[in-house]
């Protein structure tokens, strides 16, 4: 099978993105597909033809995930066209090319509906949830809302728009976060109102809306799930105050346990929501919620992540594994589910 895996662009967790490709590229190249491993933003530039049976390791040149976000200004200087585009060149051509594009890419603009919406126009193939479910998932205010109306408990929270007054206070401590981001980028923990606005500040450096919450103290856990059914719940325990984009993506950074040491009753809690989560934000294929559970042992969704990491600390796949899915299966069964998504729209 001919596969575009998609990965790069320009949102803060490009990074993380290029390493989720690289990964899945190479997952699917030991299964026998024609893939090809292309950065969305600054796409192909060579001959296309006949690209898809060259003999080309597209994942050499990905660096590993620095403990900082990327120079995304840098990124768009490698643009010959000035970045006029979001999608780099070929990359549409290609992927009209091939059977289907395998989505590996991570917040604004390839997590957030917009990519999926543009393959869908042209009748290609693709990974993961549809886009309206992916803008719903990628707006965390809107999820909140969601949640909400679904009786599925999130942490108390307000949502603030560039230069709005605040009409109420979430009290110290809180949370102050973008709305619109993932991989903890544009997230802080604020103690005392000195650090207030300033970590406003930095959280409207990725968007004109951010959204501010109690904060929950307790331990943090994830459950993905596949095609509806929950996988085993993991425990991230990180060595730094929470778990921060650093925690998520350099090894030794954290520590994380799966199967959680969990009661079956808390297991089964966690599993359950999640399930419930994916079902109220009408996701398919996959996904991956995010927890906190207080002291109590009260549970409380955070987010929910449509095209979650797929390096090699990830979550997911940590947790794919301990249900005895290898992270090559797993991608097959993301890749098979796309297709199966298409037949059932067809008939």
């Amino acid at each position: 099978m001919k596969v575009v895996v998609l990965a790069g662009g320009l949102s803060p967790e490009r990074d993380v993105s290029l390493s989720s490709g690289s990964m899945i590229y190479r997952a699917l190249k030991g299964r026998g597909h024609q893939a090809i491993l292309l950065d969305v933003y600054l796409g192909y530039e060579g001959d296309l033809e006949g690209i898809f049976e060259r003999q080309t390791d597209w994942a050499a040149q990905i660096g590993a995930i620095g403990e900082e976000n990327p120079d995304l200004e840098a990124v768009k200087a490698m643009r010959k066209d000035g970045g006029k585009r979001f999608f780099g060149p070929g990359v549409l051509e290609l992927c009209g090319q091939a059977d289907g594009v395998f989505l590996a890419l991570h917040g604004a603009g390839g997590e957030d509906g917009r990519v999926q919406a543009c393959l869908e126009l042209l009748g290609i193939p693709y990974t993961g949830t549809d886009f309206v479910s992916s803008a719903m998932a990628m707006d965390k205010g809107i999820s909140k809302d969601i949640f909400r109306a679904y009786g599925i408990p999130t942490p108390w929270g307000i949502r603030l728009k560039r230069g709005q007054k605040e009409k109420e206070r979430i009290p110290f401590p809180c949370v102050v976060k973008a709305s619109c981001g993932g991989s903890s980028v544009g997230v802080s923990i604020v103690q005392k109102e000195q650090e207030y606005e300033p970590a406003k500040q930095e959280a409207f450096r990725y968007g004109d809306e951010v959204l501010v919450e109690e904060y929950i103290k307790g331990r943090e856990f994830s459950v993905g799930v596949l095609d509806g059914k929950a996988l085993p719940v993991i425990e991230m325990v990180p060595r730094t105050a929470f778990y921060d984009y650093k925690a998520k993506y350099q090894a030794g950074s954290a520590m994380e346990i799966c199967p959680a040491e969990l009661s079956e009753e808390k297991t089964k809690r966690l599993q359950e929501t999640a399930e419930q989560v994916f079902e109220a934000l009408r996701l398919k294929s996959y996904a991956r919620m995010d927890f906190v559970m207080d002291d109590g042992g009260a549970i409380y969704c955070l987010e929910a992540n449509t095209l979650p990491g797929m390096t090699a600390t990830s979550l997911l796949p940590q947790e794919a594994m301990a249900a005895g899915i290898d992270f090559s299966q797993l991608c097959q069964r993301i890749l098979d589910r796309a297709f199966s998504d298409l037949e059932g729209e067809r008939r």
